[in-house]
């Protein structure tokens, strides 16, 4: 595995920015949305940091602290118009904010790396008036860098694994493998000496990572194809992907109903011996050996035809989709929440977890495609899918000069990393 690595310039930062305040007696400081100035707390006022218990409500985190039932009830209804207070997650993290003598101040919940619930407490004219809170939900700052990667499949490797091993985000494979879903099943079709170019955004919170931004452009390289990727917008504002001709990379069945990192256990065959029943018999459909729970989606969009126990088959969904085609998914722990017959699912919808009801040996998922009521070679089939529809040839200049921008940009920064010689130590002439 070769993997290298430069940044390119920050394209700027949006929201908020939140200072620490230091805890025990220091003052505490922060601030709200945007343009606004930062509120000092009194010197006497104390912070408490702590994270999330498991098993705890809202109502529960805050009469741990000590507060009223009046004072809990007051602030769990203005939380209550901004975020739902079911929603608490264990071990996330929280503060707890109040003067010396006890006077509630403020608190706030880390809702994810992207949000923060902020609840102050709003003075009041008379004492005997009850306590009104303002509550928000701040959305926090990022910085989006432009980064780029270039890498190689060794053999035994996934393309998780690679990023992996170079600290990436596993978010940076998935996105990927979305995007070359159509053309690529990142299950079975990788193989040593395949190649990876890809263009993105990489997100920092103070100087820390905090996720990705967009993907711009990426190319694959895989069994002798060069495959590429330009990030586009519809009509609608929505991303899409084309090739470097303008063709849609989106195609009406995924290559694979798994996340890639499953492998294929059992092929497609008219004949073959059964390891439960010890006989031989036709396998119609393809067995993915995954862990228990994995996630299982619709690979086209269409319409739930069956969801329930079906013998041998165990829980099973079918969905039924255009032009003829059912996909049946086998073997299942559990259903989607909303899944049943009748139900209509988006191409990638989760539709259920990986498990081994029914005739199983070990949790897989068998899945399997109909034609015209007809079993077929789920990898053979796909391969006779038609390609993606082109752009009108009124909107091919603006994208060529988009496809010419960002693949500029991915050969610049790979030409720089080469010339730096930023190659990270785990390299594949280090390990062979």
């Amino acid at each position: 595995m070769r993997l290298h690595r430069r940044a390119l310039g920050l394209l700027g930062a949006v929201g908020i920015c939140l200072v620490a305040a230091a805890c025990d007696s220091q003052p505490s400081v922060t601030s709200a949305t945007a343009g606004a100035r930062d509120i000092l707390l009194a010197v006497d006022a104390k912070s408490i940091d702590a994270k999330v218990p498991p098993n705890a409500t809202l109502e529960m985190l805050l009469r741990r602290h000590e507060l009223s039932p009046d004072i809990t009830g007051s602030l769990l209804e203005a939380v209550s118009a901004v975020f739902n207070p079911k929603q608490l997650r264990a071990h996330q993290d929280y503060r707890i904010t109040h003067t010396l003598d006890g006077l509630f101040r403020e608190f706030r919940y880390q809702i994810d790396a992207d949000r923060l619930l902020r609840v102050i407490a709003r003075p009041v004219t008379g004492a005997a008036e009850a306590a009104a809170f303002t509550a928000e939900v701040i959305t926090l700052p990022k910085v989006f860098e432009l980064d780029a990667l270039a890498g190689e499949i060794g053999r035994g490797e996934s393309l998780i694994g690679v990023l992996e091993e170079t600290g990436e985000n596993v978010q940076l494979a998935l996105e990927m493998a979305t995007i070359f879903g159509g053309e690529v099943d990142f299950n079975s079709d990788l193989q040593p000496g395949d190649r990876f170019e890809v263009l993105f955004e990489r997100a920092t919170r103070h100087g820390e990572f905090v996720g990705y931004g967009e993907i711009k452009s990426a190319v694959l390289e895989n069994a002798g194809r060069r495959l590429t990727a330009i990030r586009s917008m519809d009509a609608d504002g929505r991303p899409v992907w084309y090739d470097a001709e303008g063709r849609s990379l989106k195609r009406q069945f995924l290559k694979s109903p798994l996340p890639f990192d499953p492998r294929i256990t059992s092929r497609f065959s008219n004949r073959r011996f059964h390891p439960v029943h010890r006989i031989y018999r036709p396998h119609l459909g393809v067995d993915y050996g995954a862990p228990y729970g994995t996630r299982v989606m619709t690979v086209a969009s269409g319409v739930v035809d069956f969801a329930g126990s079906n013998g041998e088959a165990g829980r099973m969904v079918r969905v039924r989709h255009a032009g003829g085609y059912q996909t049946a998914y086998l073997h299942l722990s559990a259903f989607a929440p909303g899944i049943h017959v009748g139900t209509r699912v988006v191409q990638g919808d989760l539709i259920g977890r990986v498990g081994a009801t029914g005739t199983a040996t070990a949790p897989h998922l068998d899945y399997r495609i109909l034609k015209n009521g007809r079993y077929v070679d789920p990898v053979s089939e796909l391969k006779r899918m038609p390609k993606g529809e082109p752009l009108a040839p009124a909107e091919l200049p603006a994208f060529f000069k988009l496809r010419d921008e960002v693949m500029g940009q991915l050969a610049r920064i790979l030409a720089a990393q080469a010339a730096d010689g930023t190659v990270p130590a785990a390299s594949a002439s280090a390990r062979k």
